[in-house]
């Protein structure tokens, strides 16, 4: 059995959670339950990111605490993230002792190997705020390749990363006046004495080529220092024995995966250090968007090595997520919350078509809504689930619903079987679209056999009874088969199949045992067809939101 710590990124705790998180909580979430399918101990964690400048403006913007706003935003993202069936074994906030005591314990073991440094430094400061300004609350061009309106840590558009002051025509994004510059003391983690580490680590294959190449370019230019400090007035923790700093909400942010787990084990009674001394024998994966790369394989692995943590094992990387081909815009009417799509449509359907889209690879996938409709509507529900519901029809109302004590095509059976492997392999590895094109392809032929031995007309004759048990049993086998092999996808209409089923929980290590003399209960509608009308009023609502 492997022993598994699993994490997604954080998600910020001022804001909505959206159908662009989303395509990283389904995938992790779909990886986990193939681990947990397979019997592995695997926990997935994870945390709102809760502290920072962003936290603390909204905050004051809507007359509440942080601490109010952070808790309000927490329970809104736990109930999205519940109904669209993703199943964290803890979910937790960054603003909690566990962070505090981590973050305080890895910094002062930086400080401790002389891998902290302070310096006098310039930052922009906006006057009529009287505050400093964080890099995402500044705006400029990029001094690279003079891209305008991009943020004071990296541009969106070339991939460079600069100081804020490097920034042409800067702007404070708070009061959008011109920002001046000010002196002020801040700490600095020395990563360029992790250097050799990192190349090492790298060489491991930790990471997608994609990083690896963009990793070693970082590499080849050389390391910076980087700033952990933050000047009050922050919403974060005090750095300990400063007056008025602050850690930056990157320190942090990654330790709350840390704490969450911490927060589980106390909870559960696992052994944390387990998983998190350094050379522990257990596995630690980081799901994470391409745009939070540099943080997760530079500062990350360092700040571990240098506090005497484990690494990761590896960093998975995905793509964005556009809409009908458009990036995700509130302007251009092609941006949704989780909550508006689960008023009107059902969440197993985009958990299905996020898996025939996602891979390994690091590419935006496109969520086209007439291939969307045409793939729900004709692959899952008319191709797959309609095998359950013609077979149960015969079983049902001819066979007291109790299916046949043989099989009739046990070769089409046995295909079908034979294909396990190679499907827990492709979760496994994370090409969650091979197994939707496998699983379909399988339905076709299943749909074939039916079509071909045609039970609705060999029924009319009583001498054909026995075959149609045979038949109609057989088809609810391997309509067992394919549910079992998208459980990781589509858990909640798998768990419905079971109860009509009346079968014990599929997992891989039972799901070769064919149903055989077995009584199952009456079919019932497993998940409907999507209706056009429902993606138009939930396009209309989201405009209504934006508009509001």
């Amino acid at each position: 059995m492997r022993k598994i710590l699993v994490t997604s990124a954080l998600p910020y705790a001022n804001g909505s959670i959206h159908l662009g998180h989303l395509v990283e909580y389904l995938q992790t979430d779909i990886w986990v339950r193939n681990q947990k399918m397979s019997q592995n101990q695997c926990f997935y964690i994870c945390a709102d990111d809760a502290h920072g400048t962003p936290i603390m403006l909204k905050a004051k913007e809507l007359q509440m605490t942080p601490e109010e706003l952070i808790s309000k935003t927490q329970k809104e993202h736990m109930e999205d993230f519940k109904d669209f069936h993703i199943e964290f074994d803890n979910y937790y906030t960054t603003h909690s002792d566990e962070n505090r005591e981590l973050s305080e314990l890895i910094y002062e073991q930086l400080k401790e190997n002389g891998n902290i440094e302070s310096r006098e430094i310039e930052q922009f400061y906006d006057e009529q705020e009287n505050m400093f300004l964080p890099d995402r609350y500044i705006k400029g061009t990029c001094p690279k390749c003079k891209a305008d309106d991009q943020y004071g840590d990296a541009c969106e558009i070339c991939g460079a990363t600069y100081l804020s002051t490097d920034l042409l025509n800067p702007k404070s994004v708070v009061s959008n006046s011109k920002p001046v510059t000010r002196k002020t003391e801040h700490f600095f983690f020395k990563l360029s004495e992790y250097e050799t580490f990192l190349k090492d680590w790298l060489k491991d294959s930790r990471v997608q080529n994609e990083i690896k190449n963009k990793m070693d370019e970082w590499l080849k230019d050389g390391l910076a220092s980087w700033d952990i400090t933050r000047d009050k007035p922050y919403f974060g923790f005090q750095i300990p024995n400063e007056k008025d700093k602050y850690f930056y909400v990157w320190l942090d942010a990654p330790v709350g995966y840390i704490a969450s787990f911490k927060n589980l084990c106390d909870k559960k009674s696992i052994d944390f250090m387990e998983f998190w001394k350094k050379d522990s024998d257990t596995e630690l994966y980081h799901f994470i968007g391409k745009d939070i790369a540099y943080f997760h394989v530079l500062f990350w692995p360092a700040m571990l090595e240098g506090s005497k943590f484990r690494t990761p094992s590896s960093v998975f990387c995905h793509g964005f997520l556009t809409i009908d081909g458009e990036k995700m815009s509130k302007s251009r009417g092609t941006f949704f919350n989780a909550r508006t799509y689960l008023k009107h449509l059902d969440p197993e359907y985009l958990r299905y078509y996020f898996a025939s889209r996602l891979t390994d690879k690091i590419e935006d996938i496109d969520l086209n809504f007439d291939d969307f409709v045409a793939r729900v509507n004709s692959d899952l529900v008319g191709k797959i689930v309609n095998i359950g519901s013609r077979c149960a029809k015969f079983i049902n109302g001819s066979y007291d619903s109790r299916l046949c004590s043989e099989s009739y095509n046990k070769q089409l059976i046995t295909e079908i079987l034979e294909s396990k492997n190679l499907i827990v392999e492709n979760y496994e590895n994370r090409n969650f679209s091979k197994n939707i094109r496998l699983i379909s392809s399988l339905a076709d032929d299943i749909n074939k056999y039916i079509d071909n031995e045609k039970p609705w007309k060999m029924i009319k004759d009583k001498e054909n009874k026995d075959k149609v048990h045979k038949v109609c049993s057989d088809g609810i086998n391997m309509f067992r088969l394919l549910i079992g092999y998208l459980k990781p996808v589509i858990p909640n209409i798998a768990l419905k199949v079971e109860k009509v089923l009346q079968c014990d929980c599929i997992n891989w290590s039972n799901l070769d045992s064919i149903l055989t003399s077995h009584q199952m209960g009456e079919f019932k509608p497993v998940i409907g067809r999507i209706e056009k009308d429902s993606i138009e009023l939930m396009k209309n609502e989201a405009k209504g939101e934006i508009n509001d």
